[in-house]
């Protein structure tokens, strides 16, 4: 079981200023934050990190959503952190989503669900890797 897993505040909650409020219950679910950026992705970074849902439907929708704006890519680390993770996130359609995650109070609709969450340790790693090097990463000493 790995330690980290990667978190993206999205631009719907970037730009309704929902960043400090997620931070917040990212440090009250005592996650570390290894490595932040805020970030502008291009639509060719948005589709390949998402190449893996590059056949469905829903892909151009999700990637011109995520090159649409500012977001915030996060490395975290806490002891079984992927599920830790999606637990304090909640379901990715908000109305489906547990009373006081994440999605269920600042997500705006399935597809601007105000967060991404890792939905594995495999993945958790790539993900990582794919927006920071290791050398950014600041672990606790």
């Amino acid at each position: 079981m790995n330690k980290r897993t990667f978190a993206i505040i999205k631009p719907d909650a970037v730009r309704n200023n929902y960043t400090g409020l997620i931070y917040d219950r990212i440090l009250k679910a005592n996650f570390t934050i290894l490595g932040a950026k805020l970030i502008r992705m291009t639509k060719a970074q948005a589709e390949g990190f998402y190449a893996v849902h590059r056949e469905r439907p829903f892909f151009t929708e999700l990637t011109d959503f995520m090159s649409s704006g500012k977001c915030m890519v996060l490395a975290l680390e806490k002891e079984n952190a992927v599920a830790e993770w999606r637990k304090t996130i909640g379901a990715t359609n908000p109305a489906e989503a547990d009373a006081g995650t994440i999605r269920k109070d600042f997500a705006t609709s399935l597809g601007e669900n105000a967060v991404h969450g890792s939905d594995s340790d495999e993945n958790a790693k790539l993900e990582i890797s794919f927006f920071f090097s290791e050398s950014e990463l600041i672990a606790n000493l």
